[in-house]
């Protein structure tokens, strides 16, 4: 697995290598003996135990089976998946397609009762229309050179949006120029952002524009991020997603979400912005 900006990530992954080594200290056994045992080099061992390199489920069974510790192996098994599953690379979850990874997003979506949305290239796909969700999976398909299933995956996309009228609560924040970055034609983007400002008069959304003009500003334009209640957040990268789940990064990545949110312009002010972008297009 590559080495994740996340330190959380980082951090599960140390937990999970100071558990074998625990486990190898347990039964006695030196690095040396341990690889000897397992068949394998004592480099590998290092590595290992220095959170280097991450074990899959065959060398976990081997440390166990090597330090009579069996009963400990589908725990670690169990942990070891968790950690892969919390920086998953795009070429990962879309080698079929877009639509396996909209799919997979839904229970998250459907058990969450308060989203927090941030982003500063696109407009978040809750608030997506089919034309924008297509220009841009399209775009995205092209790029990673991965099979074209776009109609599915925008009818996936399209059909998670019901969450919004579920009864959760919606606070998303895009930067100004989210508004001028064109996904599609200009007939596309208009209709992208006529349907941000009805998105907008829904009583369990409160969208906010972080305007250009923002003097003094004290939170910088991040990479985009998604709060799933105050249980996890999703980072999108351009190679991977990262998932955050310690409670002291999500702390900072709500202040972060805070900070943008007194930035930002609202009601009036916002369909101002977006109104502005639409004659742009013209």
């Amino acid at each position: 697995m590559s080495s994740s900006p996340s330190s959380s990530v980082q951090q599960a992954r140390e937990v999970l290598a100071g558990r074998l080594r625990e486990i190898r200290l347990d039964a006695g056994l030196s690095a040396r003996a341990l690889a000897a045992a397992a068949g394998w080099h004592e480099s590998k061992t290092s590595r290992i135990e220095n959170a280097r390199t991450s074990p899959s489920d065959k060398d976990i069974r081997t440390w166990c089976e090597v330090c009579e510790a069996a009963e400990q192996t589908r725990d670690l098994i169990a942990s070891a998946r968790a950690v892969s599953s919390m920086y998953v690379e795009w070429r990962r979850v879309q080698r079929t397609g877009l639509g396996r990874l909209q799919r997979s997003s839904i229970p998250l979506y459907e058990r969450t009762r308060h989203f927090r949305f941030y982003h500063s290239l696109l407009i978040p796909g809750l608030f997506q229309t089919p034309g924008y969700a297509t220009a841009l999976m399209g775009a995205i398909t092209a790029f990673r050179e991965i099979p074209d299933d776009i109609e599915q995956a925008v009818a996936v996309r399209m059909e998670r949006q019901k969450v919004l009228h579920s009864g959760a609560r919606f606070a998303v924040l895009v930067e100004q120029s989210v508004l001028s970055y064109q996904v599609g034609d200009a007939e596309v983007m208009a209709g992208q952002l006529g349907h941000l400002i009805a998105m907008a008069a829904l009583p369990s959304v409160s969208l906010g524009i972080v305007p250009f003009a923002t003097s003094g500003r004290p939170v910088w334009p991040l990479e985009g991020f998604s709060v799933f209640d105050d249980m996890q957040v999703n980072i999108e990268l351009l190679s991977a997603q990262v998932t955050v789940t310690q409670p002291r990064e999500i702390t900072l990545y709500i202040k972060a979400f805070g900070g943008l949110a007194d930035m930002a312009v609202y009601g009036g002010a916002a369909r101002a912005l977006i109104t502005k972008a639409i004659d742009d297009l013209r």
